[in-house]
Parts: structure tokens; sequence; C-alpha cells
């Protein structure tokens, strides 16, 4: 009996959230997403499980790796395997098409409005379901960009052709519905020499353009894309603002969650709304002020959407 009107609280409890939120979202002078790997993991990106062991499960006997976060720090003895990993995981999470809906039913929530989105994402998702270019900033770099792992110079380089044809050379297809292995191939488990990516200019070996050290390349557009950023903040200090975090967990919290924070407490007009599958919460300062739901995101977004 206890245990049953708990359940009927707590799910009134986040009805009324929800009802809350989609309140702000409708009334908000602007709109700022800060979203996190619990977004993308919600829309189906997932890294370890059945998508795992289906693309990497050649990997996963040989080396014993788990996941694909994990495997994208191996020791791999050559280019030619460290590339045929890092191909397979490029076109899987930054070229292939999402399972569920989840950034799109996003964008149907904020299209109308002032938004602008702040990420540590680096699949691109964002862009690829329809969301405004001038209106991203992917803080954390992307999967689709390479860089002197020296490095030598500030750019990147765009490697989806490369990509493509490292995957196919492993025995992969690729179509509309993203990457297929056929039936009774035995993929490979390196590239070609050839296909190996080498600096422009110093001829070091390239490497992702992800922040994991002080290597990590700020390009032209990373700067263009936080000047803009910077400048949304500043022509709406002040304003009805809804700092919209999504699936931010805690291991870089001071990009996202703690200037949400901050912003929040120093503007008695924002909202603060926490979305996260476990961890949403918030400092007793700014209680008043957010709206905190558990849940997996994908279903609460399309809530929003009725």
């Amino acid at each position: 009996m206890f245990s049953k009107t708990a359940t009927i609280k707590s799910t009134n409890a986040c009805y009324d959230k929800l009802s809350r939120l989609k309140y702000e979202l409708e009334t908000a002078d602007a709109v700022i997403i800060g979203a996190g790997a619990g977004l993308s993991t919600s829309a189906g990106l997932d890294y370890s499980g059945k998508r795992f062991e289906r693309y990497f499960g050649d990997f996963q006997k040989k080396y014993g790796i788990r996941d694909m976060y994990s495997g994208g720090f191996y020791p791999f003895a050559s280019l030619e395997e460290h590339w045929a990993w890092w191909s397979r995981q490029i076109m899987l999470n930054r070229y292939g098409q999402m399972p569920k809906p989840v950034y799109e039913d996003l964008l149907g929530l904020v299209n109308e409005k002032d938004y602008f989105v702040l990420t540590t994402n680096v699949d691109h998702k964002f862009q690829l379901a329809g969301f405004d270019k001038k209106r991203l900033f992917y803080t954390q770099g992307d999967y689709g960009l390479w860089q002197c792992s020296k490095p030598c110079h500030q750019e990147t380089y765009d490697n989806q052709e490369t990509v493509r044809q490292m995957v196919e050379a492993q025995g992969f297809r690729v179509t509309e519905n993203g990457m297929e292995l056929p039936a009774g191939t035995v993929p490979k488990m390196a590239v070609p020499a050839e296909l190996v990516p080498y600096c422009p200019k110093c001829g070091k070996p390239m490497t992702m353009n992800l922040r994991c050290d002080d290597t990590f390349v700020q390009d032209d557009g990373w700067y263009v894309a936080a000047n803009r950023y910077e400048d949304f903040l500043r022509r709406h200090k002040g304003a009805k603002i809804l700092f919209l975090e999504l699936g931010v967990g805690g291991n870089t919290p001071v990009i996202i969650k703690y200037p949400f924070w901050k912003m929040t407490y120093q503007n008695p007009k924002a909202t603060y709304a926490c979305v996260n599958l476990s961890e949403a919460y918030c400092p007793k300062e700014i209680q008043r002020q957010s709206i905190c739901i558990e849940g997996d995101i994908g279903k609460i977004l399309s809530m929003l959407c009725l």
C-alpha cells in the first residue's frame, strides 16, 4: 500500500514538473541548451552492448575491449589497426543515422524560439538533425575532423571521404542506413597503409580533433562558435532565459553544469531545467528557479511535444 501511494505521488510530481517545463519553454525569451552524452545515449547512440559487439566484436575478442569509449584509448601496435578501429567509430557515431528521433523532437520544441546549443558531444547530431549551425558550439571537438598530432598548426581537416574508404577497405558497406557488414564477410582489422592520414605540413600522423590533452586544436571555426555563444549570452543578459541541461554528467561540469547554475543564480528571471536519467539535481541556492526531472530524455521530450 505504501509503495503504491509513493508511486502515485512520484508520478504526479513528474507531471507537475513536465507542465512547468513546458510552460517555461513556451514563455522564455531565449533557450540555452546544454547537452551531454546522455542525450545521444537516449537517441540510441550506445557505446557498449549489442551495438558495440555488432561492429567491434573482432576487436573485443582479440584485445578484450568492452566498449567504444575505452577502445579509443587502446595502444594499437600499428597505425593501420588504429585507424581500422577509429574509422568504424567515426562512421557509426558521426555519419550514421540515429536510431531514435530524439534530436528532431528537441528541435521541434525550440525551433521557433531564440535558442543556442552548447555541447560537449562530438557526434555532430545537432546539425545532422537540422539545427542551425550558427547556433551550435561544440566545445570538445568533432568526430568529423582530424588534426596534426603534434600539432604543428591550428587547422582541422574533414575526414568523411577517407573514413568511408577505410571502412569499405575493411569489408563494410556504407549505405543510407549506416554501416553494414555483408553476410559471411569477415572484416579486416587494418586499413591499407596508403589511407593512413599524415599532416600535410610536418608529416606527423594525424589524430582525432577531440579534447583529451593540451594538443587539442581550436581552429578558426571553434573560435567563431565560441564568440557567437558569448554574444548570445551578452544579448540576453537579465532576460527570461531557460537553461535546459540534457544528459550532462559529472565528467566536465565546468563547461555546462556549473556555468548554468551560476547564471541562473545571477538572474532572478532565469530558470534552470535538468533532465537526466539518474543525476537530475541542483544546488539549494537556485532550487526555486529549477526543474529537475529524472528519466529517459527521449521519452520526456516526446511528452513535451504533445
